[in-house]
């Protein structure tokens, strides 16, 4: 794509990284077979070719950014599935991403737009403050109805039934190996997820330490600051993600990490990027420290599993019998539990990982089957499915009408974001990756799984 940004606009690192990001572009259209917004909406300006013509045009002239272009920007999920498709190499999601902040500076929002990004921003990344709307919203669920904003309605449908008890794992601390250790590594313990589900980091540290690591919580790190990255702001970002790379740092350069664990598959996109974010500031090599030793959990598993005498335990369907869900599949109480792996966008398009989590599940005794269209979003995308809540239903439709066709006993993903959308909209247990392997090797039986009974 022929660009016309002038020396002067060419100064700004910015502008300089979305010029190389726009000249990558052929126009070849590939982008719009994968998209979500555009499969569902039809519109050229709702698929990542159509954006990358609007920023453009937006940045090139400077202007004021319409209602048209924030529009189809903010109905971009930033799935990243066009950069998987793309053949060109288009990094797409610093560009969006760059355009988003550039709106947020640039554009008025109406006041209860801004009113309502201001809440998210100020809410799920706090923890505590997240505990407390969720029981106001758990108190006005029976209300929802008489709300005249779909938005507002959203935020209560989304709420969990069952609010989860404080885990004092997520404080600040370390967790000795139960075998000879093999590793030492940070667990990055999350926001929102902390609030959300609190199983996920337990078992993560149990089923880590089983073996051979020992695990740290290190003091000073939250939220990683993918939502308000992704909301264009970048002061809040940015301050979340300098507090992790300074207490991650400090763990690095006294007893050493070997990696950075991220259980939740949006967050380890972020901190994967950190050494881009940043690189233009004074934290740009310790940014960069972290970025290069930050994994999904799932690779970190891959690592240590094949290689660990961990005996997994013969789980037959016979241990979620009884669940409230039909029995389908004509083999009740025998065989394998089928689970149905659901690949979150930010694991497989945002950070190319596909085989682990699925090669871990069958080696540890599971039936994993896949839906029709997995490198299809759900619809969750951070705080998409509260901004935009038509799409995003659409979205959540589809996504469960191919999990269901798969007559699954449980389904599992590697992102919250995502366990919280599907399983708004299903019968059936839905868990993390790492709760099923945990079980399998001698862990409890996943508390989703003992309320479906």
């Amino acid at each position: 794509m022929q660009t016309n940004f002038t020396e002067q606009q060419l100064e700004d690192p910015g502008i300089a990284r979305a010029n190389e990001i726009l000249r990558a572009c052929v126009h070849c259209g590939f982008c719009t077979a994968t998209c979500p917004t555009y499969q569902v909406l039809g519109d050229e300006l709702d698929s990542p070719r159509g954006r990358i013509y609007l920023i453009k045009d937006m940045l090139e002239n400077e202007r004021v950014p319409d209602d048209k272009t924030v529009k189809h920007i903010d109905r971009c999920l930033s799935c990243l599935a066009c950069m998987t498709t793309c053949p060109s190499g288009v990094h797409y999601m610093h560009l969006v991403d760059h355009a988003r902040a550039y709106i947020e500076t640039h554009y008025e929002r109406p006041r209860s737009e801004r009113a309502l990004r201001w809440l998210l921003a100020r809410i799920i990344p706090y923890p505590g403050r997240f505990r407390l709307a969720l029981l106001g919203a758990k108190i006005g669920r029976p209300f929802a109805r008489l709300l005249p904003d779909a938005r507002l309605r959203a935020m209560l449908d989304m709420a969990p039934k069952r609010i989860p008890a404080v885990s004092r794992n997520d404080d600040p601390q370390s967790f000795a190996p139960a075998a000879p250790r093999r590793k030492r590594v940070a667990l990055m313990t999350g926001c929102a997820q902390k609030a959300l589900n609190t199983d996920i980091n337990d078992a993560t540290i149990r089923l880590l330490t089983r073996l051979g690591c020992e695990v740290v919580v290190a003091k000073g790190a939250g939220c990683c600051g993918a939502l308000t990255h992704h909301m264009g702001r970048e002061g809040d970002s940015h301050a979340s993600a300098a507090a992790n790379i300074r207490a991650w740092v400090a763990e690095m350069d006294g007893d050493g990490l070997d990696a950075i664990v991220i259980n939740t598959s949006g967050c380890g996109t972020t901190v994967k990027d950190y050494g881009h974010m940043f690189r233009n500031d004074p934290l740009a090599e310790d940014a960069a420290r972290i970025s290069g030793i930050a994994r999904d959990v799932s690779e970190v598993l891959s690592d240590l599993m094949p290689e660990a005498e961990v005996e997994s335990r013969n789980l037959a369907r016979s241990e979620i019998a009884g669940t409230d869900m039909p029995d389908t599949t004509g083999t009740e109480g025998t065989g394998p539990i089928r689970v149905a792996y659901h690949a979150a966008c930010s694991l497989q398009h945002g950070q190319k990982i596909k085989t682990h989590p699925k090669a871990l599940l069958k080696a540890a005794g599971f039936e994993v089957v896949e839906p029709a269209d997995s490198h299809l979003c759900c619809g969750s995308a951070g705080t998409y499915n509260l901004l935009q809540p038509e799409i995003s239903k659409q979205l959540k439709d589809r996504k469960l009408r191919t999990l269901e066709a798969k007559t699954p006993d449980v389904i599992a993903a590697g992102n919250i974001g995502c366990m919280m959308q599907i399983g708004s909209g299903t019968r059936r247990p839905v868990v993390h990756t790492v709760e099923l392997l945990d079980w399998a090797t001698g862990g409890p039986k996943p508390r989703a799984i003992v309320e479906a009974g």
